[in-house]
């Protein structure tokens, strides 16, 4: 626009200097004829020529920035269209791990399902075998009940069935018998119980005092009785008694012994009686009929014993088995008493306990009856 204007100036200096078209008060002049009239048409051409320039700097303009509007529009558009993709982009991504996440939730289901199934049906099975086992012992309980029956109808105050009252036989015989075993005993526990409501066994001469530290210790175990060695009842025997009674030469073993009394799992049986063909252990960790396995010592022995369902079988001499079955006294006439099997005044079971914790100390100190 300004180099139109200059050539516009330019083009009236060369035409030359303006002239008045009116004229001034007071004088009176002619208009001008030919050289006025080509002024006036040059004027008029170089006003539209400076129009018509105006006016192509205009447009020029419009056009500029008409261009730089839309260039800014379209940029905002290619900013939204980016961010609509990154958009598109996120989504599709959340899309793939919700299907992810759907597919493994779905399979986790499935297998839970199926583990929930399998453990049902494990548990329908163990279920059905413990009914099978129960339903047994039932059966073997009716027969034991009834041969119970027929022992109580044969026996009578005058003349009493000494297979029924095993207290009136001596210690040895009444609770080790030949083959005898002293796990899963159901019946022994019934025969005692019956036992247990008759007439004690008949009190010796010999003159008895109650001691009272150990009566109270009794009494304060018999209100809620336990085979826990904490009490102070029970933990004073452990001292005193079975542990000195079964504290052998192989002190493994004899811990192993001692594990299995308490937990009501060792077995005595004669060494006639032996079945198994093969000993799984060696030969001087079981001893043998001539050597001791608890001792060490070289005994002829009668018995043996088996800790458990282990199979392993250890010979043991006549004052091994005195010992171990002096302690096995003890602990039966306790689980009778814990399980409510006794029917005695309070001083009779302790008088009894008393008479088991004698029968301990004799046998550690050697004492046995000949017939072991």
């Amino acid at each position: 626009s300004q180099l139109s204007f200059e050539e516009d100036t330019q083009k009236q200096r060369a035409v030359g200097p303006w002239k008045t078209l009116m004229p001034s008060k007071g004088s009176k002049e002619e208009p001008e004829t030919g050289g006025q009239g080509a002024g006036g048409a040059d004027e008029t051409q170089s006003t539209e020529q400076l129009n018509v320039s105006r006016l192509r700097s205009s447009s020029v303009e419009i056009r500029e920035k008409g261009s730089e509007f839309l260039k800014e529009e379209l940029h905002k558009a290619q900013k939204e269209l980016k961010l609509k993709d990154k958009e598109c982009e996120r989504l599709s991504k959340v899309r793939e791990q919700l299907e992810q996440e759907l597919e493994e939730l779905t399979a986790s289901l499935f297998e839970e399902a199926h583990k929930m199934v399998r453990e049902a049906n494990t548990k329908q099975a163990a279920s059905e075998k413990q009914l099978r086992e129960a339903r047994g012992k039932i059966d073997m309980l009716q027969a034991e009940v009834t041969a119970l029956k027929t022992l109580v109808i044969t026996s009578t105050p005058s003349s009493p069935n000494r297979e029924l009252h095993p207290q009136l036989q001596s210690p040895s015989k009444a609770v080790f018998r030949k083959g005898h075993g002293r796990n899963k005993s159901t019946s022994s526990a019934v025969v005692s119980a019956a036992s247990q409501s008759v007439t004690p066994e008949p009190v010796s001469p010999e003159r008895k005092e109650v001691d009272s530290i150990l009566f109270a210790e009794f009494q304060a175990w018999k209100e809620s009785p336990t085979l826990d060695k904490s009490c102070s009842f029970l933990d004073r025997i452990y001292r005193e008694d079975v542990g000195p009674c079964l504290d052998f030469t192989k002190r493994e073993l004899s811990e192993l012994v001692r594990v299995a009394v308490e937990q009501n799992t060792l077995t005595i049986e004669p060494v006639a009686s032996q079945t198994l063909p093969v000993v799984k252990v060696s030969a001087e960790e079981c001893g043998g009929p001539k050597k001791c396995a608890l001792s060490g010592l070289p005994r002829t022995c009668k018995h043996r014993i088996m800790l458990g369902d282990s199979g392993n079988y250890y010979y043991i001499s006549p004052s091994c088995r005195a010992r171990i079955t002096a302690v096995c006294n003890f602990f039966t006439y306790i689980r009778y008493i814990q399980q409510g099997l006794v029917r005695q005044d309070v001083e009779l079971m302790f008088w009894e306990v008393m008479r088991l914790r004698r029968e301990m100390s004799l046998a550690k100190l050697g004492f046995y009856p000949s017939e072991m």
